[in-house]
């Protein structure tokens, strides 16, 4: 038995050699061998137009290759390490075309297009795909036929030891209403709005996993000026001490006390349609349960309802919305389980078989399973049974009793490999940097919330090690401030939240970046908002004027750009004002916190704003300002970019905001 990291180092040195001589063996590559390309490279691929392309592999040492591609034939030699490299010549945007590569074997690469390759990364808000948002972009997804836009959609995968070549798996898939449900939603309003704008083919690479911080995706080399973070890189680069550290947290974590859910042990199971229910309380969905009498638990709750179906409404395929719930779920209806989700965030949008429902009573079971804070089913969200035409509201009183009770216990840290730093870009990154792109879309930061000024760091720093590693100084990085999320505090007031959207603010300072604004788009109960075209079409434009060149017109909303104070005054002034600055409701300004020396925050009396007469092709905008920000209210509007400001070094005024 170990008992402590002496004894992990005395026990693990032998098995730890066996290891990597193990690695050694499993990475050494077969001296003879047909050609092998990167999973990239591959049929209906979209390559990068008016750039240099190179096509790279894996062969038998001084194997001869031969490519023809686009009329010219191209000529390599793989080298002693078995890669072999050929650089074509930048080619306008067209296609398609074919590719054939000679060697030992012949490959034929069909449909190729060239065009504009974006990175599409960050966390869930890029992952989340058109399916997840299905019912607000039905007709999209329907009408979706653009063969030109394709995306290249790449799985989790992590990697603590250093970069890998090659991915497991991959395809290009062109934007239709099949298989646009995989594309990321943000990113496909974004490809859309380029696309129809400029026709040349657009090509998305989606390297993104939710709930991951900026860390995972930086190299080493690109972590080096943070000395904390190279420490860990380091330790984790042991596999005996990763092993070791999880299955200490594994072990402590198993024994956790459990006395089992009685709503599950019985002879008779709580979801059953001839359970008799006893001594069941009220509760009212939506709601947290902490919030209608029952003091922290968390455990598992049973809510229970007996619903009138009409006959119409039977014999029918249907569909039930139960918004979102804290943390797990599964849903029964007459006995059946007909749905299920094992984590708080993804909107519940279940399915109903044509043969679960009958006329007169139905009976619906929802188990409820919450690890920590509040549990329960989340305000301000869609809760109905919906068959054909009909809808049955599904929100109100319904029964609810306790099926387990878990007891206080601390949960000891285990290494998560995808929340590790390096852990993504070397699995997901490095091996696509040989392709040429045209740039960057980052859409990350709530996973780093907790850190919210050291961002202001990272992020340079990672947007300065994609673009050395990429070899392309200066290409495009687009990126979204995190939207409004939690609830409004109508209090000056701290927020990390605040903190991180002024951190990546301030790395607009880094050459050719530009920051779509999305704090309008947020939801207070919701970090995966709804609304993902907006954010897709805010990047759309912030590329027009960064990647494309356009001028004449305003991509980004209004912009701090100088305070000055006049006895009680203070006058603040804005850049990328449009038509000018109005509020939408005619009321006076409000709601912005104010400190003198002491940094005590109040609210100041905001008065007068002046009005701009500069062209924009939104033509006269209403703005406003509103919790500490200036909004825009048009449909397709940009918003303010949230701001603190400071007069001087000892903070003698300040512009704060409060919205989380």
């Amino acid at each position: 038995m170990l008992r402590g990291m002496e004894d992990y180092k005395n026990v693990m040195t032998a098995p730890k050699i066996c290891a990597l001589l193990s690695l050694c063996l499993l990475t050494m590559r077969p001296l003879f061998s047909q050609v092998r390309l990167p999973r990239l490279i591959r049929d209906s691929m979209i390559l990068q137009r008016d750039s240099k392309i190179k096509i790279w592999g894996w062969a038998s040492p001084a194997e001869k290759l031969q490519i023809k591609f686009n009329g010219r034939t191209f000529k390599t030699t793989t080298s002693t390490n078995g890669t072999w490299t050929m650089l074509l010549p930048p080619m306008k945007a067209g296609g398609p075309y074919t590719m054939n590569i000679d060697a030992r074997n012949h490959i034929v690469i069909n449909s190729i297009l060239v065009g504009d390759v974006w990175i599409c990364s960050g966390q869930s808000n890029m992952v989340h795909q058109m399916e997840l948002h299905s019912v607000r972009y039905a007709k999209e997804i329907a009408e979706a036929n653009y063969p030109e836009i394709r995306n290249f959609w790449i799985p989790t995968l992590t990697d603590l030891s250093g970069p890998r070549d090659d991915l497991p798996s991959g395809y290009w898939k062109s934007a239709n209403p099949k298989d646009v449900l995989q594309f990321s939603a943000v990113a496909y309003f974004f490809a859309k709005m380029i696309y129809e704008k400029y026709h040349v083919p657009i090509g998305l690479i989606n390297s993104s996993v939710g709930g991951t911080p900026i860390e995972a995706w930086t190299s080493e080399d690109g972590l080096k000026e943070f000395p904390a973070i190279t420490n860990t890189i380091k330790k984790n680069k042991d596999s005996s001490y990763v092993n070791y550290v999880n299955r200490k947290a594994a072990a402590n974590n198993a024994n956790r006390p459990k006395q089992g859910d009685r709503g599950l042990i019985g002879p008779v199971k709580w979801y059953e349609p001839f359970y008799k229910p006893k001594g069941w309380h009220s509760i009212n969905i939506p709601g947290y349960w902490e919030d209608q009498g029952i003091k922290d638990l968390d455990g598992t709750v049973w809510y229970r309802k007996e619903i009138d179906i009409p006959a119409s409404m039977t014999g029918t395929a249907g569909k039930i919305f139960l918004g979102r719930i804290v943390d797990a779920d599964v849903l029964y209806v007459n006995g059946r389980q007909v749905g299920s989700t094992t984590y708080q965030y993804p909107q519940r949008r279940y399915q109903l078989p044509a043969d679960v429902l009958k006329p007169g009573k139905n009976v619906f079971v929802i188990r409820v399973t919450n690890n920590a804070g509040k549990g329960g089913f989340v305000p301000d969200k869609p809760y109905y049974l919906v068959v054909g035409n009909d809808t049955i509201d599904l929100k109100g009183y319904w029964q609810y009793n306790v099926g387990d009770v878990f007891e206080p216990w601390p949960i000891t840290p285990a290494i998560a490999a995808q929340n590790q730093p390096t852990a993504l870009y070397n699995a997901m990154i490095a091996p696509i940097i040989n392709y040429s792109v045209k740039g960057f879309l980052w859409y990350q930061g709530e996973a780093n919330t907790s850190h919210a000024t050291e961002y202001a760091k990272l992020m340079p720093a990672m947007i300065a090690d994609w673009r050395n590693r990429w070899q392309q100084a200066g290409a495009p990085f687009l990126y979204v401030q995190l939207p409004g999320f939690m609830e409004v505090n109508y209090l000056p007031s701290e927020s990390n939240w605040a903190l991180l959207r002024e951190s990546q603010l301030k790395t607009l300072s880094v050459p050719n970046t530009a920051m779509a604004v999305a704090i309008d788009l947020g939801e207070w109960n919701d970090i995966h908002p709804d609304n993902k075209k907006d954010v897709g079409l805010r990047l759309a434009l912030a590329a027009e004027k960064i990647a494309y060149g356009e001028s004449n017109f305003v991509s980004s909303g209004p912009i701090y750009q100088s305070a000055s104070i006049e006895g009680n005054k203070i006058t603040i002034s804005f850049t990328n004002t449009g038509s000018g600055l109005i509020t939408s409701d005619g009321e006076e300004l409000s709601q912005f916190a104010i400190a003198g020396a002491d940094k005590r925050f109040v609210w100041g009396l905001l008065f007068g704003m002046t009005v701009c007469p500069i062209r924009s092709p939104f033509g006269m905008h209403g703005l406003t300002i509103r919790r500490g920000r200036i909004s825009i209210t048009k449909k397709d509007c940009l918003r303010h970019h949230l701001e603190r400001i400071s007069k001087n070094e000892e903070a003698d005024m300040k512009c704060k905001n409060i919205c989380g």
